[in-house]
C-alpha cells in the first residue's frame, strides 16, 4: 500500500524540482566504491526453448564436459555472436 505524500513533502519536492542543478549540494553523498564490481552480474536474459539437430559426436563432446552442457552451448554461441557484432560495428 502506497502512502500519500504530505502537503509539506509535496511543497519541498516542488521547491527542489525548481532549483537549477548548479545549486544542488552533493557534498553529503558518499563516494561510490566500484572496485570489484562486475558489469552484468545480475543480468539474466530470457531463455527460449528451441529444438535443434546437432551431430552426435558434437553432443557427446559437449556432454563429456559434465553438467551444464546446454549452458556451454549458449556461451559458445554468444561468443560467436558478440565477435560478429563487433566485426560488423568496426
Amino acid at each position: 500500500m502506497k502512502k500519500e505524500l504530505t502537503r509539506e513533502q509535496k511543497k519541498e519536492l516542488e521547491v527542489l524540482a525548481s532549483m537549477p542543478d548548479e545549486e544542488i549540494d552533493y557534498s553529503d553523498i558518499p563516494q561510490a566504491n566500484w572496485k570489484g564490481s562486475v558489469v552484468g552480474k545480475f543480468y539474466r536474459p530470457i531463455k527460449q526453448t528451441v529444438t535443434i539437430r546437432l551431430d552426435a559426436d558434437v553432443v557427446d563432446w559437449l556432454r563429456h564436459g559434465g553438467r551444464g552442457y546446454q549452458t556451454r552451448i549458449n556461451n559458445m554461441l554468444r561468443s560467436v555472436m558478440d565477435t560478429q557484432r563487433k566485426q560488423k560495428a568496426a
